[in-house]
C-alpha cells in the first residue's frame, strides 16, 4: 500500500485484485460496497438467486462464468453495493437452498426457475470428485523453555507468508514417511506420536504424522545449520501469531499427547485446538 499506492487504498476492481489475498469476489465487494463502483461480486448467494431467476440449468461450477456474466448484467450504475448486499441478502433468507420462501419473493413475478417449477432444484452441481489424499511428517521441536520452533511458509501459494511446524513436503505418495526425516530441521532423537493429524483443504486431504523432541538452548545465530525462516515461539505468543488452524491441531496433538514436560506445566500452554486424530491400530 505504502510502495505502490502511495499510501492510498485503491477503488477499482483491477487495482485491487493486485493486492495479496484479494481475489475477483473480495475486489468487486469491495469496490461495489466501500466505494460505490459498478461491480458484481458473486458469492454462493447470488449464483443460486441468478441461476434460479434466470433458470440456468448448466451445472455447477461450469455455469460459474455464465452467472457472474448475469449477475452483471443485473447491476445497476447506482449503488450497485447497495444491490449486491440486497442479493446477498435474499439468497441467505428467502431464495435459500432448501425450501426456498417463493411466496415472499419479491423476485417471483420474473423467476424463471419459479415457473418452471425448478426453483428448489437449482443450481444444479457436478458430482464432487474425491480428494486426493496427501501424506507428511511434521516435526515439532520444543526449547527447554517452552518455546515451539515455528517456520515461515513461502509467500506465494497454500498459506502464503503463514506459520507452520516445519514438515516434509506434502505428497500422494504412500512412502513419504520413509524420507521424512531428511526434511527435519534439526538433527535430533525425534519422537513419534501416536496418531494422525487430518485436516481438508478445497483440493486435496492432509494426513500428518508427528514426530517431537525436547531440545536444550536456542543455538548460536552464527549457526550455519540453524534452518532458514525458522523462529521460537512461546505458546503464550500463538493467539496472535499467524497459524493456520492444520498447525494449530499439530500443535494441540503434540502437547495432548507429550509426557509431562515444561512446556505442558508452563503457564501458558499449547491451546487444544480440536485435533481430530485418527488413531492407527495396534
Amino acid at each position: 500500500m505504502a510502495e505502490q499506492h502511495h499510501g492510498k487504498f485503491p477503488d477499482s476492481e483491477s487495482e485491487l485484485r493486485k493486492l495479496p489475498g484479494i481475489g475477483n469476489y473480495t475486489a468487486a465487494a469491495i469496490a461495489a460496497i466501500a466505494f460505490d463502483r459498478r461491480a458484481s461480486p458473486v458469492d454462493g448467494n447470488i449464483e443460486r438467486v441468478v441461476a434460479r431467476l434466470f433458470a440456468v440449468t448448466k451445472p455447477l461450477p461450469a455455469a460459474k462464468p455464465e452467472l457472474r456474466e448475469l449477475a452483471s448484467r443485473l447491476t445497476p450504475d447506482a449503488r450497485a453495493g447497495d444491490f449486491a448486499q440486497g442479493m446477498m441478502d435474499l439468497g441467505g433468507t428467502i431464495c435459500t437452498p432448501r425450501r426456498p420462501a417463493c411466496s415472499l419473493c419479491p423476485l417471483r413475478p420474473c423467476c424463471a426457475a419459479y415457473e418452471a417449477g425448478l426453483a428448489e432444484a437449482l443450481p444444479y452441481r457436478d458430482e464432487k470428485k474425491q480428494r486426493p489424499t496427501r501424506r507428511a511428517t511434521a516435526f515439532v521441536a520444543i526449547r527447554e523453555d517452552g518455546a515451539v520452533l515455528l517456520r515461515e511458509r513461502p509467500l506465494r501459494g497454500l498459506l502464503g507468508g503463514m506459520l507452520e511446524v516445519p514438515s516434509s513436503p506434502w505428497v500422494e505418495a504412500e512412502t513419504a514417511a520413509k524420507s521424512a526425516l531428511k526434511h527435519a530441521p534439526l538433527k535430533a532423537k525425534w519422537r513419534e506420536l501416536p496418531g494422525l493429524v487430518e485436516h481438508t483443504f478445497t483440493h486435496f486431504h492432509l494426513e500428518l504424522r508427528v514426530l517431537r523432541v525436547e531440545t536444550g538452548a536456542k543455538p548460536s545465530p552464527s549457526r550455519t545449520a540453524w534452518p532458514e525462516r525458522c523462529l521460537w515461539l512461546s505458546p503464550r505468543d500463538f493467539h496472535v501469531a499467524a497459524l493456520p488452524s492444520v498447525m494449530k491441531k499439530v500443535l494441540a496433538h503434540a502437547s495432548a499427547l507429550a509426557a509431562p514436560s515444561k512446556l505442558r506445566n508452563s503457564a501458558s500452554p499449547i491451546p487444544a485446538a480440536p485435533a481430530r486424530a485418527k488413531r492407527r491400530s495396534a
